[in-house]
């Protein structure tokens, strides 16, 4: 065997013995521990190693593209102009913004990388005579593995074992239907098992398989999502309002100092595109974009170690706004740990016929809840070893049963099968007396909240069948289902129960767990309609019912496509390779806790852990981390008006203080430099702030986020000038013991901006008063505070800038306090405004809806 296994064309050509013989392996036993750690070191992982970028060239990428090149022409044009001092905090700008902007990528890759890893496929390898899960990345050549219904395919591989498999590779071939496989045929790394279940050898791993590379869970990771395409929106629009403002601010002072009085300063006018510059670098939000991946990356890397793995970054945004529910009963509101009662035997039979027939069409080694629950409940398990199992047919969504052929002790074939009770009735032809009998005792157990399962037998290879009696089963509701169902409400959300049991089954379920009675069957809502083409009657009994019975796994796609229509946002449960269109249609796709891998590729959202809390904690956790990203957005776009539009107008409306012979720029250049520097510090510690958990469902809306920062925006643009009015009415008068030039007016301005900007960060962390909690994270106060006391520190020892009194330094702190509460009122009466005109267009809507359709429809 070389290090690659077996050559995809050539294997396929070759019988199984002769497969087997080359890879040197064992179909009853497979390899030894010893023999596959060998042949892993030998041919390597089974996955696809990416071709990592050098940490260095990432950070070259820094200083290459449209704004460091600005920064860069900036640090040149100071030169020229002989500003070294200019230069060298230019340059500073420059190393600083590309290591933070690597610093900030080289988190999300963390996190994103963690993310992978809790989505790692596993495989059922057969190790040294035993069954065993792994990690499908250590397969190696010559493995025996075990794939069945819902399995995507780990490896390539040859089938040695199993009655049938239906092999869904339209990925890799482009067939779009199943295809039927037998002993001898190939199965290729990617393609989904549809049905059965079947046993194969590994032929090749990794970068030699036919799909040349394995199935991956995590797609699109690095996608965009609708929030931030709109908010990327928001960043082009501001980039291009300032690169116009810029415009007209140079065309001003150009006209003015130069054209107007006929004197042309080729120095000065240097300096001026070098000022222009970086005020353009200073306003763009450059930061945005690595803001908000971090944001999500970090968040979702937080909900992983909720048990909740986001498989889609951009499914987030989908999770916060979830209002709709659709949650798998078995699992997830429930246990899942069946305990059998007395079994009730029909005919001659007696209650130990059902149990021990219902174990011998079970299969120990598939783990199954109901499998388990069966054998461990037959008394002597030795008579089960003496049956020898010569086929088995796993449980399928659509059969609903499982069926075993068997060779007992004294050699005679049987056959046994166990599954819903109705389906095995009908497989035995039951009717008259002993069908009423079978259906009386099923709804007498639904009534008590049991679930049953039907056991039948055949001797004669199935031509005909007896039905051996009913064994009930009860899974009991989690401890936490009751309390997680009250909070969700309390979140405006509303959890629909899911399931294929009985109606009443359901009911009573949903009853214990307060989630009202209405249960509908899906076989009735839905009928012979197309789920993409469903009536507004059908729509609008799935919209108010509390849960639906008889699910099959095509009715979930229904139950979506439905409630979608009448504009909620949905998120939906599943295990199975059948619930895939479901979960993909779905707004927020949810594979459960031991679900397959197809329901895991086809979900955004991955659970590690049973139970409906853990969905409830992921939505929370989304919504948190929405409300981080719009409070960053509307701070963003407030704090860019802020700045240039005080510097423009500035300049345009206040071009010289009384008795200055010079024009008079409110900032300086590294003034400009600096407050961007410190803007960013804090802004990277908004990923770990701790924010309200809002109680209903959010969306992303662009008019309101506008609105905000806008309304905070032009409230921040006359808080400075207000200042800059204070300091030209005491221009050139003595002020806490020095006279007030304009050096000292200038380094007011700075630390105003810087201060203001940081506490605006407070204001639009919280719909609420900004002093309410949650209060800000420790990360986040200390940022701000670190740079505060940093801005604080520079004005009154003059750093870089012209030094003033420390007592004109707590002078502008109270100014900006001040004005810290008149812009959380402002924001407070502009929130106000917006929720009441919001619930005006909701009430006028509803008024239009009864009007146009008086009886509901």
């Amino acid at each position: 065997m070389d290090n690659a296994g077996l050559d995809v064309e050539k294997a396929k050509e070759m019988g199984v013995e002769e497969v087997v013989g080359a890879l040197e392996t064992s179909i009853d036993k497979g390899l030894t521990e010893d023999d596959a750690k060998a042949r892993l070191e030998k041919c390597g992982r089974n996955e696809i190693t990416e071709e990592r970028e050098s940490p260095l060239l990432k950070l070259f990428k820094f200083f290459w593209g449209p704004i460091p090149w600005m920064i860069e022409i900036a640090a040149i044009l100071s030169i020229i102009a002989s500003d070294y001092d200019d230069f060298t905090i230019i340059m500073f700008m420059l190393v600083f913004n590309a290591l933070i902007g690597f610093w900030e990528e080289h988190k999300a890759s963390n996190a994103l990388e963690a993310l992978k890893k809790g989505l790692a496929m596993r495989a059922r390898v057969l190790r040294g005579g035993e069954w065993t899960e792994t990690d499908a990345a250590e397969l190696v050549p010559g493995d025996i593995i075990r794939i069945r219904l819902g399995d995507v395919v780990p490896a390539d591989g040859k089938l040695v074992g199993g009655e049938y498999l239906s092999i869904d590779q339209s990925s890799l071939t482009g067939e779009s239907l199943p295809v039927n496989k037998k002993v001898g045929d190939p199965v290729y790394s990617g393609s989904a098992a549809k049905k059965g279940e079947m046993e194969a050898v590994v032929t090749a791993t990794g970068v030699n398989t036919f799909f040349g590379r394995t199935a991956k869970l995590v797609e699109g990771a690095g996608n965009v999502s609708h929030f931030q395409q709109a908010v990327m929106r928001v960043g082009n629009f501001l980039i291009a309002l300032s690169v116009a403002l810029c415009l007209v601010l140079s065309m001003v002072i150009l006209y003015r100092d130069h054209v107007a009085t006929g004197h042309i300063d080729l120095t000065e006018i240097v300096r001026l595109v070098k000022f222009v510059l970086i005020l353009a670098i200073a306003s763009i939000p450059v930061a945005m974009p690595a803001v908000l991946s971090v944001t999500m990356a970090l968040g979702a890397l937080a909900m992983s170690k909720r048990k909740a793995i986001v498989a889609r970054l951009q499914a987030i945004e989908e999770m916060a706004g979830v209002d709709v529910l659709c949650s798998d009963k078995t699992g997830t509101l429930t246990k899942n740990q069946l305990t059998l009662d007395e079994s009730i035997p029909f005919g001659d039979w007696k209650s130990d016929d059902c149990v021990f027939l219902a174990a011998l069409a079970s299969k120990a080694e598939d783990d199954d809840a109901i499998d388990s629950a069966v054998i461990a409940d037959v008394e002597d398990k030795s008579r089960l070893d003496k049956h020898e199992r010569l086929a088995f047919v796993p449980f399928d969504p659509v059969s609903k049963r499982t069926e075993a052929t068997l060779r007992t002790p004294d050699g005679k074939t049987i056959k046994c099968s166990k599954g819903a009770p109705q389906v095995i009735a009908e497989l035995c032809g039951l009717e008259g007396a002993a069908a009423e009998k079978a259906e009386k005792i099923v709804a007498e157990l639904a009534g008590k909240g049991y679930r049953a399962l039907g056991v039948g037998t055949s001797d004669d290879d199935g031509k005909s069948w007896d039905f051996v009696g009913i064994i009930p089963m009860f899974d009991p509701p989690r401890d936490d289902s009751a309390e997680t169902i009250q909070q969700a409400k309390e979140h405006g959300l509303r959890v629909k129960m899911v399931t294929g049991d009985d109606i009443a089954i359901a009911s009573e379920t949903s009853r214990k767990l307060g989630m009202g009675t209405h249960i509908q069957a899906a076989t009735d809502i839905f009928g012979d309609q197309s789920p993409d083409h469903l009536s507004e009657h059908a729509a609008k009994c799935v919209d108010n019912a509390d849960g639906f019975g008889r699910v099959f796994p095509e009715h979930k796609y229904g139950i979506v496509k439905a409630l979608q229509s009448r504009n909620h946002i949905v998120a939906m449960t599943g295990d199975g390779v059948n619930d895939a269109p479901a979960l993909k249609q779905a707004d927020a796709g949810i594979a459960v806790s031991g679900a397959t891998d197809a329901a895991r590729a086809a979900a955004a959202l991955i659970l590690t852990a049973p139970g409906l809390s853990v969905i409830i904690k992921a939505i929370e956790t989304a919504r948190q981390i929405f409300e981080r990203m719009m409070s960053y957005t509307i701070y963003r776009i407030a704090m860019t008006m802020d700045v240039m539009f005080f510097v423009v107008l500035a300049v345009i409306a206040v071009p010289k203080l009384p008795g200055m012979a010079v024009p008079f720029k409110p900032l300086t250049s590294v003034m400009i430099i600096i407050l961007a520097l410190l803007d960013d510090i804090p802004i990277m510690t908004i990923a770990y702030d701790n924010t309200v958990i809002d109680p209903k469902p959010v969306r992303w809306r662009m008019g309101r986020v506008i609105a905000v920062s806008t309304v905070l925006g032009l409230f921040s643009v006359a808080q400075t000038f207000g200042l800059l009015f204070i300091g030209a009415h005491y221009f050139k008068k003595e002020l806490f013991g020095v006279v007030l030039d304009a050096g000292h007016i200038q380094t007011m301005i700075f630390l105003q901006l810087v201060v203001g900007g940081h506490l605006m960060l407070f204001v639009t962390r919280s719909k609420k008063f900004f002093l309410a909690p949650p209060w800000p994270s420790a990360t986040l106060f200390s940022a701000i505070v670190g740079t505060q006391l940093f801005a604080a520190a520079m004005c009154g020892f003059g750093w870089f800038v012209p030094e003033i009194p420390w007592a004109l330094v707590g002078l502008v702190w109270i100014y900006n306090i001040v004005w810290v509460f008149v812009l959380d009122i402002a924001k407070l009466v502009t929130y106000r405004i917006l929720e009441h005109r919001s619930i005006f267009q909701r009430k006028f809507a509803n008024a239009l809806h009864g009007a146009l359709h008086p009886h509901g429809w």
